[in-house]
Parts: C-alpha cells; sequence; structure tokens
C-alpha cells in the first residue's frame, strides 16, 4: 500500500533515476551516430537552458523529456540508421544487464535505487520501440526504423 513515506521514494526515482535513464537512453543514440561519423546534439528536459556540457544540454525541467539530433551519417546505410535509432534501447538492455549482473555477482546490494532503474529502463525500451508517430515530423525509435526499413527514409531528430 501506498503511504506517506514512499513519496520520498516517488520524488527520489522522478527527478533522479527516471533522468539517469534518459540520459543512457539518449547516450545509446549519441555514441551510434558518433560510431558512423556523424555528429550528435542531445537534450535532457524542456524549458530555460541549465547547463550545457559539450553536445549535451541540460534544461530547467531535465526530468520531462528527452531527444537527439544528429546530422548526416559518413556510413550512410538503412544499416547504420537502423542502429541509430535502436542506440537507445541498446543502452537501456546493456545497463539493465550490467546492474542485474553485478547485483547477482555480489558487487552491488538489491536496492531500490536499482529496482527503479531497472523499471524505468524496460519502460523507456518498451515505449520507444514502439511504432508510433508523435507528429508528422517527430516519430518513435521504433517507427523510424520501420520507416528507414522499409521506405528508406530517416529522420534527424528523435526521443
Amino acid at each position: 500500500m501506498f503511504q506517506l513515506e514512499d513519496m520520498i521514494t516517488f520524488f527520489w526515482a522522478f527527478f533522479f533515476v527516471l533522468p539517469i535513464v534518459a540520459f543512457i537512453h539518449q547516450l545509446g543514440h549519441f555514441v551510434f551516430v558518433w560510431l558512423f561519423g556523424g555528429k550528435a546534439f542531445f537534450t535532457l528536459g524542456r524549458g530555460k537552458l541549465l547547463l550545457r556540457v559539450g553536445k549535451l544540454q541540460i534544461n530547467q525541467y531535465y526530468f520531462l523529456d528527452s531527444f537527439c539530433q544528429y546530422e548526416r551519417l559518413k556510413w550512410d546505410s538503412k544499416w547504420t540508421h537502423v542502429l541509430v535509432y535502436a542506440g537507445g534501447s541498446i543502452f537501456n538492455l546493456s545497463s539493465i544487464i550490467i546492474v542485474n549482473s553485478m547485483i547477482h555477482a555480489g558487487l552491488l546490494n538489491p536496492h531500490i535505487f536499482f529496482y527503479q532503474f531497472v523499471y524505468f529502463s524496460v519502460y523507456f525500451v518498451f515505449f520507444s520501440l514502439l511504432p508510433f508517430k508523435y507528429s508528422e515530423t517527430h516519430s518513435s525509435d521504433g517507427r523510424s526504423i520501420y520507416d528507414v526499413v522499409k521506405y528508406g527514409s530517416s529522420c534527424s531528430q528523435f526521443d
């Protein structure tokens, strides 16, 4: 049953764990863009600029949203774009495997933080791979993968 003291855990998860998972997701896209010779920029949050570190921009409401933009890839093919779009989910899945492996190996103690981390990571993977359009110019990673495989078209901004 949800109790008042659970609010601390809720705020901790919402304002700390969720942005970490979003960062890992966008880092996955960023790394694959870099591997294929492109230039990427990613943003955590909405609102006014709080901090810019290299290619990362953190906005005032850092916990609300995240997205990545990239320029043309040096190695430009359907499959490189597929890997760029899948990169966020690949990194989220990898982080789940790493955390669980470290817990099973006794390197990390089971803790609510890791439970929430894995929960939000699974959430990100599931919803990013569902193939749907947010708008005419903005699609989920799954829809972007579908479009690039079926039609050969790619977009430069994605979640």
